[in-house]
């Protein structure tokens, strides 16, 4: 966990989900996996090549522009439209044949519920998240979701962190955003003047409650 920035007065948190409401290796790769073999499929081509071609495009653009390219955006640039991106995702992931229901998150969020507002931003379809918070057992605590098709781009666009504020009626200087990649859940909070907070994974999330007592400056 790597604090980046907590506000005095707090009184939001904008959670990523993927790989910080839970921590799946398996199921991390496989986001990525899956649509690229379908993508494989589609085009006659062997799942290796495909894969081996994104992730150099995916490097060649961080190398060129200083800043990661994410998943949705490099299909973009090789024909996907993202009315096809958020279909074959609503279509290929199943969360539930990867988590389990959560007593330790659930207790975590259950007690930061009394002193704040959530609302999760995530690059996966609003459909996703709701069954991955369904799998985790936390669906009750997130009535406030923007998905990729919600905003129609993708993080680290600025976009969804907007409309999650828009939706919580809270200012950036009260919100905190927590996720694992700083580049796509950091950094954009942090310029738009949230704090945020560099998570390794959910076990990181368990601990929010003593942290967010303590003072910051």
């Amino acid at each position: 966990m790597k604090i980046y920035r907590i506000p005095s007065v707090r009184s939001a948190l904008i959670f990523d989900m993927d790989s910080t409401l839970y921590t799946n290796a398996e199921y991390a790769r496989d986001q990525i996996d899956l649509p690229i073999w379908h993508l494989a499929r589609i085009r006659g081509r062997s799942f290796e090549d495909m894969k081996r071609e994104i992730e150099t495009y995916r490097e060649t653009w961080a190398q060129t522009k200083g800043e990661k390219i994410s998943l949705t955006n490099t299909f973009k640039d090789f024909g996907i439209s993202l009315e096809e991106n958020i279909r074959w995702r609503e279509e290929l992931y199943e969360p539930s044949r990867y988590l389990k229901p959560d007593p330790v998150l659930g207790k975590t969020l259950d007690a930061l519920a009394s002193a704040f507002s959530f609302a999760l931003v995530t690059n996966n379809p609003v459909l996703v998240a709701k069954k991955t918070l369904a799998a985790l057992g936390i669906g009750e605590f997130f009535t406030i979701m923007v998905g990729l098709d919600t905003c129609k781009v993708s993080k680290p666009h600025r976009a969804p962190f907007i409309k999650a504020m828009e939706f919580l009626e809270i200012p950036a200087e009260e919100c905190i955003a927590l996720g694992d990649r700083y580049d796509f859940d950091i950094a954009p909070p942090l310029e738009l003047g949230m704090g945020g907070i560099l998570v390794d994974g959910v076990e990181d999330v368990y601990g929010l409650e003593e942290i967010l007592k303590q003072d910051h400056v």
